[in-house]
């Protein structure tokens, strides 16, 4: 990735738009990003410019915290409301890291494929953060290993998944905390026998506290979405899901995420358009699909199944919202009345209904967005975990000396 690419990344500026700001033309643009010409020091030097403007006076931050398997950065968002500051992020997607990019103009590189980093490369820490895919983990007995000179104990049962690059980075730091995410059956998986082994590597093995809860997002946002929350100490500070604080369901809609169409919006990109900022037409529903869909479900009713389209309207809580949203949209349909097919999120809405508010920038196609949506957390959930974990990373970390235990 060339430096002007990288620049571009974390304006969110599409290519019309750098191009229009930096009065160059849309060819001129692509050249420096690919880098078959290299631009002029002056554009170089204003767009680290305006990247600083919009970064403002970077706080210290209260506390320190990575960022793994960081997506968009939802979790980032979560723990910066509660004041910490991220020092290390990795992801892995391009058009993910893009529009990270677009809303954390760090000015540091993202970190790509975390099986590929060294711990000991990754700045000192107070909290790790990740929302870390679950591969199943090959569970077998240690005599077996033994018998066939086979690595036990930390490795044994983790050596693939990408849950042991979060183990071994945090045996490395030994950072006060962490707070990882995962879909609700991790719990479940393989009898109970993968968080089994998730419990005792955090806990037996490398000595912290471990918390669970499984929260659902109804409870912030108008959409079903459960997810298991673990937040872990290295010592044992009183920390309690008890004091979670959960708003609840009353009050809440589609109709908070829902573009109003009625102009009181200003349009945005394809997404609205015209006076009143309605939605695009290219959301409807084609009639094939609608009908396709309408007949999917009447096959599943009749055979006793529950598969099938969600329909929303102001007053509903949707299904989840899933990173195969780009497809179809069938989990998550906006009625539009009788007699009219109904339509997809676009994907500002989508933004909303994952706690995102509209100064988060979305530089990349509607196909890349529902994926990055349906693949994020939902913030304010996340936010109310971390707003509760403060003042016990607060407890580890303040005072000299106490920043890192060997």
């Amino acid at each position: 990735m060339t430096e002007f690419e990288m620049l571009i990344q974390q304006t969110g500026w599409s290519v019309p738009e750098a191009a229009k700001v930096l009065d160059y033309s849309e060819g001129h643009i692509y050249r420096w990003k690919r880098g078959e010409e290299v631009p002029r020091d002056g554009v170089i030097k204003f767009l680290r410019m305006h990247i600083e403007a919009r970064k403002g006076v970077q706080s210290a931050g209260d506390f320190t915290f990575i960022d793994l398997f960081a997506g968009i950065g939802g979790l980032r968002k979560a723990m910066a409301n509660a004041g910490g500051r991220c020092v290390f992020t990795s992801e892995w997607d391009t058009f993910a890291q893009k529009t990270y990019h677009a809303n954390f103009p760090d000015n540091r590189p993202i970190a790509g494929d975390i099986r590929e980093v060294d711990a000991a490369d990754i700045p000192e820490h107070d909290v790790l953060v990740a929302g870390f895919p679950c591969q199943p983990f090959s569970i077998a007995g240690v005599s077996k290993k033994n018998a066939l000179g086979r690595l036990h104990g930390f490795q044994d049962e983790t050596q693939g998944t990408l849950f042991f690059d979060v183990l071994r980075i945090l045996m490395h730091h030994r950072p006060a905390a962490f707070l990882l995410e995962n879909v609700k059956n991790l719990k479940s998986h393989d009898k109970g026998r993968t968080f089994d082994v998730i419990r005792r590597k955090l806990t037996e093995e490398l000595g912290y506290t471990l918390h669970t809860r499984i929260i659902d997002a109804a409870n912030f946002v108008p959409q079903h979405r459960e997810r298991i929350v673990m937040v872990g100490f290295r010592e044992n500070t009183g920390f309690s899901f008890d004091d979670l604080v959960l708003p609840g369901r009353a009050g809440r809609g589609m109709r908070d995420v829902l573009h109003p169409e009625d102009g009181s919006e200003v349009p945005e990109s394809h997404f609205t358009i015209g006076r009143d900022a309605r939605v695009s037409d290219k959301y409807t529903l084609s009639d094939k699909l609608w009908q396709y869909l309408q007949g999917y479900a009447e096959k599943h009713k009749a055979a006793g199944n529950g598969f099938g389209f969600g329909l929303v309207d102001g007053d509903s809580i949707s299904r989840t919202l899933s990173a195969r949203y780009y497809k179809d949209g069938s989990e998550i349909l906006v009625s539009r009345g009788a007699g009219n097919n109904p339509r997809r999120l676009t994907p500002r809405e989508c933004a909303r209904l994952m706690g995102y508010d509209d100064s988060f920038r979305i530089p990349v196609s509607d196909t890349q967005a529902y994926k990055q949506f349906g693949n994020s957390v939902a913030v304010p959930v996340f936010a109310e975990v971390a707003r509760l974990m403060r003042p016990h990373i607060l407890a580890l970390t303040e005072g000299p000396g106490l920043r890192k235990v060997g």
